[in-house]
This record gives C-alpha cells, sequence and structure tokens, in this order.
C-alpha cells in the first residue's frame, strides 16, 4: 500500500516537473539534460542576419504559432540562408520595424522600378487568418531552406510541400476554423 502511493506520488511530481527541464539526448540509457539559454529577438536574430550576410546559414528554433499548420512553436526549426531570390510563397525572416523581426511567408511583391532593393514585400503568417507585414526587399534578412521537424528535414523546394503551401493560402476564408480543428487534434 506505502509503496504503491509512492509511486503514485512519485508520478504526479514527475508529471508537474517534467516541464521545467527539456531533455535533448540519451547517453548510455540515461537522460542528458542539456541547458537552455534563450536570447531577447532583436539580439538573436540581428546576430543570425548578420551571420547570413556574412555568407553562412542559420538554424533557429520557431517561436510562435502564426506558421502554424507548417512550423509549430519550440517543436520545429528552420535552416535560413541568403534571401537571394525570394518569391511569392517562400518564408522568410524580415526584419519589419527596427529590432522586430517576423518569419512569415511572402503573399505579394510589388517591384519598384529601378531598384529590387526597394521591393514592396507583403508577408503574412500561415497562422494567421488577417493582418499582414510590410518590408522592403533589402529588410529580408533570410530566406527558409528548409523545415527541420523532430524526425525529419523537409527541403523548402519540395513539390509536395510547396503544393499544400498553396493549397493552404487558398483556404484563407475558412483557415479560422481548420485552424480550430488543427489545434484540437494536437
Amino acid at each position: 500500500m506505502i509503496q504503491s502511493a509512492k509511486k503514485a506520488i512519485l508520478k504526479v511530481l514527475h508529471f508537474l516537473l517534467y516541464p521545467i527541464h527539456r531533455v535533448y539526448r540519451r547517453k548510455n540509457g540515461q537522460e542528458a539534460i542539456v541547458p537552455r539559454m534563450e536570447l531577447p529577438n532583436h539580439i538573436l536574430l540581428g546576430a543570425v542576419r548578420d551571420t547570413i550576410r556574412e555568407g553562412h546559414t542559420a538554424t533557429i528554433v520557431v517561436k510562435g504559432w502564426s506558421m502554424r499548420p507548417f512550423l509549430e512553436h519550440q517543436r520545429d526549426k528552420v535552416i535560413l540562408d541568403t534571401p537571394a531570390g525570394a518569391t511569392t510563397d517562400d518564408a522568410v525572416l524580415a526584419e519589419i520595424t527596427p529590432g522586430t523581426y517576423v518569419l512569415h511567408r511572402i503573399i505579394d511583391i510589388k517591384s519598384a522600378t529601378g531598384n529590387p532593393d526597394m521591393d514592396e514585400i507583403t508577408l503574412m503568417g500561415d497562422g494567421n487568418i488577417q493582418g499582414t507585414e510590410q518590408c522592403l526587399r533589402k529588410d529580408i534578412c533570410g530566406k527558409v531552406t528548409h523545415y527541420v521537424r523532430p524526425n525529419r528535414i523537409i527541403s523548402a523546394s519540395d513539390p509536395k510541400l510547396i503544393k499544400d503551401i498553396r493549397l493552404w493560402r487558398r483556404f484563407l476564408p475558412i483557415r479560422r476554423y481548420l485552424l480550430i480543428i488543427y489545434k484540437a487534434i494536437i
């Protein structure tokens, strides 16, 4: 009787305390806890922008729910590369105001005559049902080249993914209801 009560208490404590730390990998059958440090977005993403401008790629953990159902908050990662050639339906990291960054999808491009850096870009998150952001092409910091999910890496140029993204954009009028169902399932 005492043993079963003790086991029940330990299970409850484990259930309550488990979210406090994240378990990333197992070593020799034991769980290794990796400490995690978060930086404010304006510092981290500013460094990511500079890294990409130097010709490197960057991998970041997605924060927020505005890119559902394609990206989940703190579950998925994206690999960013130079934004050269970013077009409609590409997910990009953009600085919409100084120090304010979003990872959203390009839904419209209005070309500026003479200077491509001055093209007006309209962005919208996949999980948003209204509201867009505007920036100039020169404000795009990086383009998503790969989506990193827990069990696989998906190229942003994968034909099935592109088809799903285009279909999702057409569902904008009923996206609210589809997202409610999606949230209930997850």
